[in-house]
């Protein structure tokens, strides 16, 4: 009777497993990233919407997610407490996905500071040339050359920072149909 208990109960549960359809990021023909159902996930839609949320299923080539919208609450000793508000459910196609990952970092802006460099540069460039309109034994043509560089090297630093993973040319989605039931 000892034995014969842990027996029957050993042998009276059944699982069955199965694996679920799933979504890979892959690099020059190497896997970056592997989506599954249950996992959280940040993307950009090609309408430009940024949504952070929960994936509740992948099926036939859809994302099926929710989004959880989060209050603080403050209470009357000075904490807050989380409170969940309310969901959006959302569905899109894998080929929809625009970008996978963050879309602004925190911390040092590089973008900003492109912009910011690159401004100035076509500002100091204007000035000079005016001052070589004008009053040309005070033009400066290292100053012109100068601004013009750092123009150009803020340019390029203000569109080389990039919001999460862009798919395209050099990421690509591929849904992995795992259904046994195959057209």
């Amino acid at each position: 009777m000892k034995i014969l208990l842990p027996l029957l109960i050993l042998f009276s549960f059944k699982a069955n497993a199965q694996v679920a359809d799933f979504i890979y990021l892959k690099k020059k023909n190497k896997t970056i990233q592997t989506i599954y159902a249950g996992q959280h996930i940040s993307i950009t839609t090609e309408s430009g919407a940024y949504i952070t949320a929960f994936i509740n299923g992948i099926k036939n080539d859809t994302l099926f997610l929710q989004e959880f919208i989060i209050n603080y609450i403050p209470t009357t000793i000075g904490t807050y407490i989380i409170d969940t508000a309310g969901s959006y459910r959302y569905k899109f196609h894998y080929n929809q996905i625009k970008a996978i990952g963050k879309k602004q970092k925190k911390g040092f802006n590089a973008k900003g500071s492109g912009a910011s460099l690159f401004g100035g540069g076509v500002l100091l460039t204007l000035a000079s040339g005016v001052v070589f309109l004008v009053d040309r034994k005070n033009f400066s043509a290292p100053l012109l050359i100068a601004s013009a560089a750092l123009g150009t090297l803020g340019y390029f630093w203000a569109t080389s920072g990039r919001e999460g993973l862009v798919i395209g040319k050099k990421y690509q989605l591929v849904y992995m149909d795992m259904s046994n039931n195959k057209r």
